[in-house]
């Protein structure tokens, strides 16, 4: 008898076409044949719901089929713990991850599936000059590591854009969809998505994300103001704009938007109150008659009863319709003011809602007052006033941002994959500060070279940054010890790198048995002689579909090391060999699941059948790496 393979940890990641294919399966499972989809039967069960004709509205280019190859191609990479660049990596949730974005997604969508609330990018604006994603290779991975300097630089071009290609929409839409395609995997129901852009892509940008988050799940196209002043070197008109799109994952999951509450506004506005005081809060009147300019509406045109009960009100347009004014009227949530021409009807607008929750105003959609020269000076400001990275986005503006996407819970997670100097970490560190709320942030940023002699990469950049924004607000709460306490002032730095075991490449199979049989031999141990435990062991942690963030804690179990991952939901032993006391060991601390090196049972399959037997007895699962 011989272990099943279905209880050998994966290491590399899933195509996401199988999880499609999973749903279709359980929900009609009448349209496979022979293990395939019937595409004939598809369309009849779709009837109606296909578009037949060869000429149709939608979004193409040159690469896109290979962009969507970009999606389904498996990640054979890991992400390498830099223990030593990171700010209490015991304790924090926070993540700053060097490589490559594309990789990176993918690395991320099992333990990160479904939990962003949400996603903010800056990516590269196609201006003509370069940018560096080189997705047009068959192994992403491997050019990434010739980028970042991790094996040889021999044959690796850096860029997709050259000199005369620079402009082409093609190549800037390939880069962007297979991006695009994993971050929404990774949304909550309910979050959102904002990405900024300019005038060169923001048509193609908003027809592509409308084929990938869906055209219902648009929510606003910001217009933001950058700019103050400026002209000098343009011949027609001066720019002053960019733009932000927000989408949701799911329009239906999401009940409002809205800014925090104006603290001014309260103490000069809300000064009535009544019995509803504990619950929503002091009020506000506001007129209940329409302006006369407002276009005459009859369905707002009837009579309301006046507060001594024996006279109607003439009939005149109001704002709210008959049934909500009654309802308020039942509330006592109308005010009538005696006047020389009778009543003058207002409405009490309360601070907070019926659920005791304050709301702000619902965002505009022109950002002003918020400019560039902001975020240059924000930059400056962390580096005692030296300019290290051109143009980098306000903090303010990415504070108001987060601030409408995550309204009421203040929790959430806030992903950036084009992190550049990590300007969304240090809005989420302030916004928590401010607001006492606790959300984490998740950074991705390349290791792209700079001409700052300081600072070798970005990714440098991104995560000094961060290190002095923490320190800076440290020293300034140094006597709150209260609120430095609670707040999660840290991040784990972690970069993109090749798997710590050999994995096969059957593209790479020797063409003789004699070869073959040399190649099997290498491939014996599978774990790579030149890894430290810590790389193997968060390996382990991400491919088993645990965030990087887990609490680890190491015991001592029969006289061997074991990680326990998660509060013991999951135990690791890297220990080779390993002994059956031990096994037994962990499965008495009943976690859900078990992971153990292959190569520790010295090729014994009959124990690793038995251990899998008896870990399934206990309700536990075990699988080997």
């Amino acid at each position: 008898m011989t272990i099943n393979e279905d209880f050998k940890l994966t290491m590399t990641t899933q195509d996401p076409t199988h999880e499609v294919v999973k749903q279709l399966r359980e929900t009609a499972p009448q349209l496979f044949s022979e293990g395939k989809v019937d595409f004939d039967k598809l369309k009849e069960l779709l009837d109606g719901h296909v578009e037949q004709r060869t000429e149709r509205y939608g979004l193409s280019w040159v690469g896109k089929s290979e962009a969507f190859r970009n999606v389904q191609s498996p990640s054979v990479a890991t992400l390498l713990p830099m223990p030593d660049d990171s700010v209490n990596w015991d304790s924090t949730e926070n993540l700053i991850i060097e490589g490559d974005n594309l990789e990176v997604l993918k690395l991320l969508q099992k333990p990160y599936h479904g939990k962003v609330k949400i996603i903010y990018i800056d990516p590269p604006y196609n201006t003509g000059n370069e940018f560096i994603y080189p997705d047009n290779f068959r192994e992403g991975l491997q050019d990434y590591l010739r980028y970042s300097g991790q094996v040889s630089e021999e044959g690796i071009k850096q860029t997709t854009n050259t000199e005369t290609g620079g402009r082409f929409h093609s190549n800037w839409l390939s880069m962007m969809y297979p991006r695009l395609f994993l971050a929404r995997n990774l949304l909550k129901d309910d979050g959102v998505i904002f990405v900024s852009i300019d005038d060169n892509e923001v048509h193609n940008l908003r027809m592509l994300m409308d084929e990938v988050f869906g055209e219902e799940n648009r929510i606003e196209c910001f217009v933001w103001k950058k700019s103050y002043g400026g002209g000098a070197k343009e011949r027609f008109a001066v720019t002053q704009h960019e733009y932000v799109l927000l989408y949701a994952r799911s329009i239906q999951a999401i009940e409002s938007l809205w800014l925090p509450p104006d603290k001014d506004a309260e103490e000069k506005y809300y000064k009535f109150s009544d019995e509803k005081l504990a619950v929503r809060g002091p009020y506000r009147i506001k007129p209940l008659e329409a302006t006369k300019s407002m276009d005459r509406r009859d369905n707002l045109v009837y009579a309301i009863p006046a507060p001594n009960g024996s006279e109607v009100l003439p009939k005149r347009q109001w704002w709210w319709s008959k049934d909500r004014v009654f309802r308020a009227l039942e509330g006592n949530e109308i005010v009538f003011t005696k006047t020389g021409e009778g009543y003058s009807v207002s409405y009490k607008q309360y601070l907070k809602d019926e659920d005791g929750k304050q709301r702000g105003a619902k965002p505009f959609s022109i950002i002003d007052g918020i400019y560039t020269q902001n975020g240059t000076s924000d930059l400056a400001e962390c580096f005692e006033g030296t300019s290290v990275l051109q143009f980098p986005k306000p903090v303010e503006m990415l504070k108001k941002l987060i601030c409408v996407g995550d309204t009421d819970t203040k929790d959430g997670i806030i992903l950036d994959f084009f992190a550049g100097s990590g300007t969304t970490a240090q809005a989420v560190m302030e916004l928590n500060r401010e607001d006492g709320g606790n959300r984490k942030f998740i950074l991705v940023q390349l290791p792209e070279k700079t001409e700052n002699p300081a600072f070798a990469t970005i990714a440098d950049i991104t995560r000094e940054r961060v290190r002095r924004v923490i320190n800076k607000l440290n020293k300034e709460d140094e006597e709150k010890l209260d609120l430095v306490g609670k707040q999660d002032r840290g991040f784990r730095a972690f970069k993109l790198s090749a798997s710590n075991f050999k994995l096969w490449d059957a593209d790479f199979t020797p063409a003789t048995a004699d070869n073959l049989a040399e190649q099997l031999k290498l491939y014996a141990d599978n774990v790579k002689l030149s890894r430290d435990q810590q790389g193997i062991l968060y390996e382990l942690i991400l491919k088993t579909g645990k965030p990087l963030s887990s609490r680890v804690e190491c015991l001592e179990i029969e006289d061997a090391s074991v990680y326990s991952v998660s509060d013991g939901q999951l135990l690791i032993c890297l220990a080779n060999p390993i002994k059956l006391e031990v096994l037994r060991g962990m499965m008495k601390r009943s976690p859900l699941q078990i992971l153990c090196i292959d190569t520790a049972f010295g090729g014994d399959d009959a124990l690793k059948t038995n251990t899998v037997l008896e870990a399934k007895s206990h309700g536990v699962i075990f699988r080997t790496a």
